[in-house]
């Protein structure tokens, strides 16, 4: 049995971590806090690279993800290995995702926010539905995939859920010091920013977490719905 950590973050793509929580993660494991990453696809079709092949392109991007999480000095990156745009929100992936709660056991989850309006990838939905209903009841409940108890996996509470990229922020964390961390894991995906210098990618991740800490005490932030989980 694992060793529980503070915090699984679940991605539905490799980068969106980087994009969605890092500065937050870079926080966490400063402190000791122990992370753990679960990549729900293999990201095969991020790319408008006509001659990239979705098989190298998914080796490439699970190592990019890898590379980035060493820098955030992340314990282990879980690869689920679901094709890009291919999730859906079946007792299958929810059974995946109520496994690696229980074998991680996280007082905190953080994933996508699965009801943000308009333009939002379709797998970020579908990945924030399905881990919301992991989280609560499914992974609580021991009769929930009973089977799961035969692989010694017992049920377990989640006292914390953290969405990246909602329309409705209620929570925010500085990221003022670990930025240029966030920032430099952000790099090692290059097949998704490699279109953009230095320069331009800091401009414009340094804007966007400004505008996230507008009104706060502090001038970068990570921006988040909070939802603590009632037992």
């Amino acid at each position: 049995m694992e060793e529980p950590v503070y915090a699984l973050v679940i991605c539905p793509h490799p980068d969106d971590a980087e994009f969605g929580c890092a500065g937050t993660v870079a926080r966490w494991t400063a402190e000791g806090k122990k992370v753990v990453y679960v990549l729900c696809t293999n990201g095969n079709k991020g790319t408008g690279d006509r001659n990239m092949s979705p098989d190298a392109l998914s080796e490439i991007r699970i190592e990019e993800q890898r590379n980035a999480a060493a820098v955030l000095k992340v314990e282990k990156v879980v690869t689920l290995g679901y094709p890009d745009q291919g999730l859906e929100d079946t007792p299958e992936f929810r059974k995946e995702i109520v496994r690696q709660i229980r074998i991680y056991r996280p007082e905190v989850v953080v994933t996508a926010d699965p009801y943000r309006r308009y333009i939002w990838h379709r797998d970020h939905r579908i990945t924030g539905r399905v881990v919301l209903d992991a989280v609560f009841p499914f992974a609580r409940d021991h009769l929930a995939y009973p089977d799961l108890l035969e692989e010694g996996l017992e049920p377990h509470k989640v006292s914390e859920l953290l969405f990246w990229g909602p329309d409705d922020i209620n929570y925010r964390v500085d990221i003022t010091q670990t930025f240029d961390i966030k920032l430099k894991a952000l790099r090692c995906h290059k097949s998704q920013v490699g279109h953009m210098t230095e320069e331009q990618l800091e401009e414009r991740m340094r804007k966007r977490y400004r505008d996230f800490a507008e009104g706060e005490a502090f001038e970068l932030a990570e921006a988040f719905h909070r939802v603590k989980i009632p037992y």
